[in-house]
């Protein structure tokens, strides 16, 4: 029989549908499971935030063992590197460039025409070959595409080296005997590997599949979970029972395809839930002088933190402080309070120096000293930014990373020599340490937040 490859498309399809982000955690479990299912590639979302996406996906990459790890390079060349970054340590890298070849969506999204296209096809699939050997191009909006263009677009892709042609189905309208026919068309153009995402928003999406196969598609791209797509367990009960009538497998693990699914899902969906919950009450913060411990205490559990009793103390006479001349703090300047007052530990790490340069033509690189029983540490690392490039060097110092929660900067005073104050928040263990640090430098301050915040990690871990 033939093997048709399975693509996991969860996190792509999560992230366009929840209006929640998904936590790093979450993310890591949906290519995990993927991983351990059968998958033979996990897709990435594009990447948003540089800095943040960075470090989550080079944790992804380290995690899948077995699986392919694709990420879209996006549209413009230079970005390329940046994202490579995010998944060149994974076993088995790939680089997807995904643009439209509809003319609707080439013009309404790019505004671009078909010869100008066919250009940026050409130049993202040779520059992304510079940096990895497995190529994708993924044809967006297909089914729409004028089918003469739609040839030139897979071939001119080909002839660039991309090694695997993906045709989408975007607008979801198509039936199956079309989408059977571009997959023939495509399949004799090129001579790489053919892939199809179909859409399910018709509930026609296991019979597209079956059709694609039929046809000579050599992989399919599938979700856990949402809407209009093809589902894993759909498609895998599907083949497990009509297979040998298209002569076609897949290796997803079908004895616990549907229990891991929903054991994942099931999470996800209540850490959701809790996420939305807490964004909704944060919003409501607001302590005056009329609040008790009490209510400190509470607005602390919603923003995170676990405090002690003492440190509930310090930071209530802190508030109480600030409400006899401005009468009431919200979330960010409770949280501040919470930063400066609670739990405040001795200090294993002791800031000494940084260095930085940085441009806006190449990455920033900082170097960091530290001090910790009287060792002196350096660290030195590039980033996207000074800051960012700054705590990266300070996880070279130390050794190891703690999940970015939250980073605030904000101006104390007025004037060239105002006085900065950075607020960091770090994820250990799933329970949150708040530092803060001031400077008229504000990349220091956020050094003196983040090693704040440090050590108060490893005075609880001590």
């Amino acid at each position: 029989m033939r093997k048709i490859n399975i693509t996991d498309i969860t996190l792509k399809k999560l992230s366009e549908e929840r209006e929640i982000s998904l936590l790093f955690r979450e993310k890591s479990a949906i290519a995990s499971c993927a991983d351990q299912l059968g998958a033979d590639a996990v897709e990435l979302p594009a990447v948003k935030n540089l800095r943040e996406d960075t470090i989550v996906y080079k944790t992804i990459a380290q995690n899948v063992s077995k699986a392919a790890l694709a990420i879209p390079v996006g549209f413009n060349k230079g970005d390329i590197a940046s994202v490579w970054e995010c998944i060149k340590d994974a076993k088995k890298p790939r680089l997807q460039i995904e643009l439209p070849v509809s003319t609707i969506q080439m013009e309404y999204t790019y505004h671009i025409k078909q010869a100008v296209m066919l250009e940026k096809i050409a130049e993202l699939v040779k520059e992304a070959k510079k940096y990895c050997d497995d190529v994708e191009f993924s044809a967006l909006d297909a089914t729409r595409a004028d089918k003469d263009f739609l040839v030139s677009a897979v071939k001119e892709a080909e002839n660039c080296g991309a090694n695997i042609i993906t045709i989408c189905d975007n607008a979801g309208a198509s039936t199956p005997e079309e989408i059977a026919k571009l997959v023939k068309m495509v399949k004799e153009a090129v001579s790489v590997p053919v892939y199809v995402q179909v859409s399910d928003r018709i509930s026609m999406g296991v019979a597209s599949a079956f059709s694609s196969i039929s046809n000579g598609a050599d992989g399919l791209k599938c979700a856990m979970a949402g809407s209009d797509v093809l589902l894993a367990g759909k498609i895998s009960d599907a083949v497990n029972v009509c297979g040998a009538q298209i002569d076609a497998e897949i290796e997803l693990n079908n004895t616990k395809i549907h229990s891991s699914i929903e054991d994942m899902l099931s999470k996800i969906n209540h850490e959701a839930y809790e996420n939305e919950k807490t964004v909704s009450e944060r919003k409501k913060i607001l302590i005056d002088s009329d609040s008790t411990m009490a209510d400190v205490g509470r607005a602390a559990e919603i923003l995170g933190y676990e405090l002690s009793d003492s440190d509930i103390g310090n930071v209530y006479k802190a508030i109480m402080h600030v409400c006899e001349k401005k009468g009431a703090v919200g979330a960010k300047e409770f949280e501040a309070m919470i930063a400066s007052s609670a739990m405040q530990a001795p200090s294993t790490y002791h800031f000494e120096n940084y260095t930085t340069t940085s441009s806006n033509s190449v990455n920033a690189m900082s170097q960091v000293t530290l001090k910790c029983n009287d060792e002196i540490i350096c660290g030195v690392s590039s980033g996207e930014g000074p800051i960012d490039s700054a705590f990266r060097a300070i996880e070279q110092c130390i050794g190891h990373h703690y999940e970015l929660d939250d980073f605030q900067v904000q101006s104390v005073t007025e004037g060239k020599e105002a006085l900065g104050s950075a607020l960091v928040r770090l994820r250990n263990n799933g329970k949150l340490y708040s530092g803060n640090g001031t400077s008229t430098d504000i990349i220091s301050a956020s050094i003196r937040a983040y090693i704040n915040a440090l050590n108060k990690i490893v005075f609880e871990e001590a």
